[in-house]
């Protein structure tokens, strides 16, 4: 089940390059990254699990995003910590595409 939704215009979507990460603020749910990887979007909570970093101050390496605090890793897809010292996963939220090529992320309400 989601919770709040995002719209993310098509036009900032289609400006992200492959492989970069940026903020979202979602009224009511703070912050998100998003992600854009060879094959999609992705979207996680914005806050490492392991310290008070923000995951889009910090560098996408292949399919991971490194935290900038204790460089621990993530896998952007899954939200997996694949790297010490971070150890619980990040939460990831659905993102869909409407008509006019907008993402829509839908926030998981098991935040």
């Amino acid at each position: 089940m989601s919770g709040p939704r995002c719209r993310v215009p098509a036009a900032i979507a289609a400006a992200m390059p492959v492989g970069t990460v940026r903020q979202l603020e979602v009224p009511g749910c703070g912050a998100l990254a998003l992600y854009r990887l060879a094959d999609g979007f992705y979207a996680t909570d914005d806050r490492c699990t392991h310290g008070e970093a923000s995951l889009a101050d910090g560098d996408v390496d292949g399919d991971e995003i490194v935290c900038p605090f204790h460089l621990g890793r993530f896998d952007i897809r899954t939200g997996n910590a694949t790297a010490a010292p971070c150890v619980t996963a990040l939460t990831c939220h659905r993102i869909v595409a409407d008509a006019d090529g907008a993402l829509i992320v839908e926030v998981a309400t098991s935040r």
